[in-house]
């Protein structure tokens, strides 16, 4: 369902990935794990067609982003780190609005907009200004609107982030039930993720593949994900 295929991505003389390449099947939770700026918002961006490669391919569902991104898109719900919404909307209006925006009308476009409401339990906040929800709460939204057209593959950059312990379980919540149905690439730098979360561990650093496998494989000789993280990392983090 997700395909990278020898991704790199020039900034001038800048590279900020070089030759990633991973496949992601239907019904999988893959945590992407690095450090801060080891280029997993640039594989993200790639992946979901807002960024072009310098060389190299990205494929969702089978659709190439460079080439066929609509019918991809169709097929993809992308959450950006802190994605972009409108504070003086409510929950409802921003998801009636993005519905309009996705094609949806008539009593499909009520259905979902009530699906999504209660999927991510807005329902207490679903009249209140989104500028005025807790970041945990906007999380939920942001979510929301990327549930609204029913996609197969979800991306998701740091949904966590800057959230209270509480907030971050809801998240962590909401994102499990999801992975029941849906293909899901989660970018994290918090290694509980993985353990939460995740079927399999693709880490990237300095803008290059170094592992991906299962959790169990990358504990295997017993040592803690924090020392695989920090030996996986260290040209990074030194």
């Amino acid at each position: 369902m997700i395909e990278a295929k020898s991704l790199t991505k020039y900034y001038g003389s800048f590279i900020a990935i070089k030759d990633v390449s991973f496949r992601v099947p239907r019904g999988e939770v893959v945590a992407f794990l690095g450090p801060n700026g080891a280029g997993k918002s640039t594989t993200m961006k790639i992946l979901t067609g807002y960024l072009a490669p310098s060389t190299g391919t990205a494929q969702i569902a089978g659709h190439d982003m460079s080439t066929d991104r609509l019918a991809g898109a169709i097929r993809l719900g992308y959450l950006p780190e802190n994605g972009p919404l409108y504070p003086d909307m409510t929950p409802r209006s921003l998801l009636e609005f993005f519905a309009d925006a996705r094609g949806l009308t008539g009593a499909r476009r009520e259905e979902r907009v009530e699906a999504v409401v209660q999927q991510c339990e807005l329902g207490s906040v679903i009249g209140k200004a989104i500028g005025k929800l807790s970041k945990g709460y906007r999380q939920r939204v942001g979510m929301a609107q990327v549930l609204l057209h029913e996609p197969d593959v979800l991306i998701l950059d740091e949904p966590t982030s800057g959230l209270d312990p509480n907030q971050i379980r809801e998240v962590r919540e909401t994102i499990r039930r999801l992975g029941e149905k849906k293909t899901i690439l989660l970018s994290t730098h918090i290694l509980q993720e993985v353990e939460a979360l995740a079927d399999r561990v693709i880490l990237i650093s300095d803008g290059r593949l170094k592992f991906d496998g299962t959790p169990a494989e990358l504990l295997r000789d017993g040592r803690g994900l924090d020392q695989h993280f920090h030996e996986l990392t260290k040209s990074v983090s030194a």
